[in-house]
């Protein structure tokens, strides 16, 4: 019997906390009716809702969870992971903890999936550290929006500001005293109906700074539910942000890197079937 132990990050139904841990919906119905979930060290058989702060336990036999990450290239220095939904960067529960020697220079929300550098050493870590402030490491992702758009690779600033007790970032069109600057370039793949999909790529890397931007231009992604709407969620029968890191390349590399500069990381994702 395996245990495994998290914080809610905001409030939802337990099933839902469950699934983005990793567990298949069957499995976590399951769980809920042996009573093997605890929710703040009381036992629990019911679809509760779950607050943040929360600490859920659950126990589970051995390979009921799944992995929800796949390394894609690795060599002595550096490993490119397909991250899942439902998994942090950072942390014994993240990549850091679940990939030997993997040390993260940069991040994607918990349940934003796609493609993630991390370092296997320290003059990686440095390099690459390096490379992600100086903007020569290009990100792109893909988005399904709600509404339809017409972006032309436009680049687009705004400024955020984060409010630290809730983790709610806000757009303004202004600079002003704690605010970050944020740049971004929308590109529309795809548009017709109710959804467009949307090729995001990011010159900042902000805290939400894709959800924010794309909400504050009056497009908000398809499952976002801190930045979008329960009503679209619900229309598009959506559970999580349709969102995916889909490309990756590495310049401006240092000594200890360099035979990896123009090297690209291209991933095929869901949304080029819709």
């Amino acid at each position: 019997m395996q245990k495994i132990e998290f914080e809610v990050k905001k409030k939802d139904k337990l099933l839902n906390v469950l699934c983005a841990q990793g567990f298949s919906y069957s499995h976590a119905c399951k769980l809920l009716r042996n009573k093997d979930v605890k929710v703040d060290e009381v036992r629990v058989k019911e679809n509760i809702d779950v607050f943040e702060g929360s600490v859920v336990t659950a126990f589970y036999p051995d390979g009921t969870l799944k992995e929800n990450f796949e390394i894609v290239y690795q060599d002595e220095n550096i490993i490119c992971v397909n991250k899942g939904k439902g998994i942090e960067v950072e942390g014994k529960d993240g990549l850091e903890g679940k990939i030997k020697g993997a040390i993260a220079v940069h991040r994607l929300d918990r349940n934003t999936e796609g493609l993630l550098i991390m370092a296997r050493n320290r003059f990686a870590e440095e390099e690459l550290l390096l490379a992600f402030k100086n903007h020569t490491i290009t990100k792109k992702y893909l988005a399904e929006v709600v509404g339809n758009t017409n972006f032309n690779g436009e680049i687009y600033k705004a400024y955020i500001e984060k409010d630290s007790k809730t983790s709610f970032v806000k757009v303004f069109p202004n600079d002003k005293k704690n605010r970050q600057e944020i740049i971004t370039a929308f590109k529309t793949v795809k548009s017709g109906g109710s959804t467009s999909m949307v090729e995001c790529t990011l010159f900042t890397g902000r805290t939400h700074q894709i959800r924010v931007h794309l909400a504050y231009l009056g497009h908000h992604i398809v499952g976002d539910g801190k930045y979008g709407t329960n009503e679209n969620n619900r229309k598009f029968k959506a559970k999580s942000q349709s969102l995916v890191c889909h490309y990756l390349k590495l310049d401006g590399l240092g000594v200890h890197l360099n035979y990896l500069n123009g090297k690209e990381f291209k991933l095929k994702t869901k949304f080029e079937n819709k």
